[in-house]
């Protein structure tokens, strides 16, 4: 397992997260609305709201894990992170970042993870909007900017009076 390095912005990125106030607090219907329909969209058991702070994942929004966090350093988030694109993993079996994960090789056996970067206005990175499944599976175009409108709504949520959006 290849645990991500922090982003060089990291100090930065966690002031930007604890700055929104949203850390640890109760579920929203707004973000469970956008993580209920990407489920349903893509057909997959597992749909997060997932934000990176120094030690954890922790998930806003959660439909189909029986989890609130994870540890960061087996997350495939902190990975994602580290990019502006969706982090695409088709297989975790076969990629070695994360072949011998315990979140691939236990529960919940991730075999596909796609993951949207979550970036504020100011251009750090604050956690995902992703989808898990149990079997191996790619997206295609029209997915993957499904995938990036719905993280983009998310965004909107948590940054309404700016554009943070990311086209």
């Amino acid at each position: 397992m290849l645990t991500a390095p922090k982003p060089d912005d990291e100090a930065q990125r966690l002031a930007a997260l604890r700055a929104l106030l949203i850390l640890d607090t109760p579920p929203e219907e707004r973000f469970d609305k956008v993580v209920a329909f990407a489920q349903a969209e893509f057909d997959v058991p597992v749909a997060l709201i997932s934000l990176v702070d120094g030690e954890r994942q922790w998930f806003k929004a959660n439909v189909g894990l029986p989890l609130c966090q994870t540890a960061r350093d087996i997350s495939f988030c902190g990975h994602a992170i580290l990019q502006p694109e969706i982090l695409l993993v088709p297989d975790a079996l076969a990629d070695p970042r994360f072949a011998d994960n315990p979140l691939v090789t236990g529960a919940p056996h991730v075999r596909f993870y796609a993951g949207a970067p979550l970036i504020n206005p100011s251009g750090h990175a604050l956690g995902t909007l992703c989808l898990i499944d149990h079997r191996p599976r790619r997206l295609d175009t029209v997915e993957l900017s499904i995938l990036a409108t719905l993280r983009d709504l998310v965004m909107q949520e948590l940054y309404p009076s700016t554009e943070a959006g990311h086209g």
